[in-house]
């Protein structure tokens, strides 16, 4: 069965194979969803995050959910040579590179806890699976960004490998502040065995460049898509 709701300003969709979830289950995913977006949002006026944006709260007078994020996010900056950043251009503290794949990642925790060993979660394109094999993978479709009916890519899922994410231009337009200066990449895709990783550093290949994504390739085992400004898909060799 396939349960959707709108969260955190996108679609989120639940697929579960084997049995339906039941109500509770389906409740608890969504709430997961709703109560970071209700800590994290910027688009919320009276959200924790918009407080300390707008100096109202202090970032060390905050939650410790919200300062525990913020000292990972710190981390994932450090680790991609600042291409990542929780800051925007002004400074101030901005969570959504890593909130909504925390999101996604719990709302799994939930499914799991809940007993079902075979689903997919795909939150606006961010996409964590549980229970792919070999035989029966999770099989994800990558739009071509010039052509967003047509397929660029097939990625399959399964055993460890269970999450990816792709971060790119065609649908959302610049929302990456990008410290590659030619710009080369207009979308990327990251394969890896968490969505966190996935996410992350989808983002930080887009903004940083094919420097970055040296970095990623050496890092990390993850397989990387990346469609620059040509057009011109390209595929690692990751495992």
């Amino acid at each position: 069965m396939t349960h959707v709701f709108r969260a955190m300003g996108t679609v989120v969709s639940v697929l579960v194979d084997g049995g339906a979830p039941d109500t509770a289950t389906l409740d608890a995913v969504e709430a997961v969803f709703d109560d970071l977006d209700r800590e994290f949002s910027r688009w919320r006026p009276d959200s924790p995050a918009s407080r300390i944006a707008d100096g109202r709260l202090s970032l060390l007078r905050s939650s410790d959910a919200h300062r525990e994020c913020y000292a990972e996010a710190l981390r994932w900056r450090a680790d991609t040579a600042g291409a990542f950043t929780p800051h925007r251009p002004d400074g101030t503290v901005d969570l959504a590179g890593t909130i909504k794949a925390a999101a996604t990642e719990a709302a799994g925790d939930v499914l799991d806890a809940t007993g079902h060993e075979r689903w997919c979660l795909n939150a606006g394109g961010d996409i964590l699976t549980r229970g792919g094999t070999p035989a029966h993978p999770w099989n994800v479709a990558l739009a071509d960004p010039d052509h967003p009916q047509h397929v660029l890519r097939v990625v399959s899922l399964h055993g460890a490998r269970r999450a990816v994410a792709t971060s790119g231009t065609s649908q959302r337009g610049e929302h990456v502040w990008r410290t590659d200066p030619e710009s080369t990449y207009r979308q990327v895709t990251v394969v890896a065995d968490d969505l966190m990783t996935a996410d992350v550093l989808a983002t930080a290949i887009l903004a940083g460049g094919p420097p970055t994504r040296s970095l990623a390739e050496r890092g990390w085992p993850v397989k990387i898509v990346t469609v620059d400004r040509t057009g011109e898909p390209a595929s690692s060799s990751g495992p």
